[in-house]
């Protein structure tokens, strides 16, 4: 028998703050996290604007040495998963720590880490580089630091899916926990992306605003980068409600799909078909979603194809469906942005209290939706969904019920 899967303990570190309850709060006043990039010297990038985790001190959180053996998207990912552990009021022993399970989403990994080794190589002739160089560089390394710090030895391990990273790892960790493979599961994403290499790859591609980021307007200019990292705890229903744990929301469903189209343009009917998975997996009709975090990138192809994705699935309740991208304040955080999007949507249902699209301007008549426009709406939504489509035409959907 499957069991109910509950979300009982969130973490953030992101453009918007560095815990939950800065980001939350930011998300509701519509407050933009996007601004002049600092950590680089931009003179010679085109665009200047990134969602950056302000004055990120590793000293805060890490004794002595310990952040010369992490980059910069594993420190999220283990601060993020400390406060979601600690908010789930998680009472350690070593049974649950050998049947937890660690799931986390990365596009890059340590891509701060692999510049810097690059341009030592490359750039200064260095013979030798950091023996650190690796194990700062792996995409498992916040899934490792995180089961090392908490003694967690259950299975841990790493997915990478582009901009779908994060949700694909918490729609696994999910499906594990309700087959009952595992007792409980910390899963999300983190991500570290603004470094120069990197920053310049993007730039080629011409689809990075030069300003800030406007998911459905018609005078949008493109997607903004941010970081950040996201972890959320997950339990069964039944254990969660023994031990008296709050809870956020429970996941529902998860959908899965590819494109099977293109490296970088998504297709709509692809997108749907993630959207109709999510529903089913869930037992859901169309009349019965209340709110879509959407993918919402603001690049000129994106929204549109979204936009259709969800009326192909949906059919005419689309039109009655309030969409936002938070995306709009937090920018995309690539392989972490379903994490913080997870987390943005299980507040919303349990705070009755919708994220607005910041920034918007007046609709594209090609995104004519609902977008809840520059204010957060009150709303009782029993059931939500979180997009994330990605390169390379990986689509991964989330549905949550609220708590209520």
């Amino acid at each position: 028998m499957e069991r109910r899967v509950v979300v009982t303990g969130v973490g953030v570190v992101s453009a918007l703050g560095k815990n939950a309850c800065e980001f939350w709060q930011a998300l509701i006043a519509a407050q933009s996290g996007i601004g002049p990039i600092t950590q680089v010297d931009m003179t010679d990038i085109k665009f200047k604007n990134g969602a950056e985790v302000r004055d990120w001190d590793p000293s805060e959180y890490f004794e002595g040495k310990r952040p010369d053996f992490l980059d910069r998207f594993a420190q999220f990912a283990v601060v993020a998963a400390r406060e979601a552990v600690k908010d789930a009021g998680i009472e350690w022993n070593s049974t649950l720590r050998e049947r937890t399970a660690i799931v986390t989403g990365s596009c890059i990994g340590g891509q701060s880490s692999q510049d810097a080794g690059f341009q030592d190589l490359y750039l200064f002739k260095k013979g030798r580089l950091s023996p650190l160089t690796i194990s700062r560089v792996m995409p498992n390394a916040g899934a490792s630091c995180i089961s090392i710090e908490m003694g967690i030895g259950g299975p841990a391990f790493t997915l990478s899916t582009a901009c779908s990273s994060a949700n694909h790892a918490i729609g696994q960790a999910f499906r594990m926990v309700r087959a009952g493979d595992v007792e409980m599961a910390l899963a999300g994403g983190s991500e570290a992306p603004l470094n120069f290499g990197h920053l310049k790859a993007w730039e080629s591609l011409r689809v990075v605003a030069p300003d800030t980021c406007r998911p459905f307007s018609v005078d949008r200019l493109g997607m903004v980068l941010g970081e950040g990292g996201a972890i959320l705890v997950l339990e069964p229903r039944e254990a969660a409600v023994a031990r008296g744990a709050k809870i956020y929301g429970e996941i529902v469903g998860f959908g899965m799909s590819s494109d099977a189209s293109h490296l970088t343009q998504s297709s709509s009917q692809g997108a749907s078909r993630a959207i109709d998975g999510a529903m089913r997996d869930a037992g859901l009709a169309p009349e019965q979603i209340g709110y879509i975090n959407a993918h919402g990138t603001a690049t000129l192809l994106n929204d549109p194809m979204e936009v259709a994705a969800i009326r192909l699935a949906l059919g005419q309740r689309a039109d009655r469906i309030p969409i936002s991208s938070t995306k709009s304040m937090h920018g995309h955080a690539l392989g972490a942005a379903g994490a913080i999007e997870a987390i943005a949507t299980v507040l919303a249902l349990k705070n009755c209290t919708l994220p607005p699209t910041a920034n918007f301007t007046t609709i594209d008549p090609r995104c004519d939706m609902d977008v809840i426009p520059n204010t957060a709406r009150h709303a009782d939504v029993e059931y939500a969904l979180s997009n994330s489509f990605a390169f390379g035409g990986l689509n991964a959907v989330l549905a949550f019920k609220s708590p209520r």
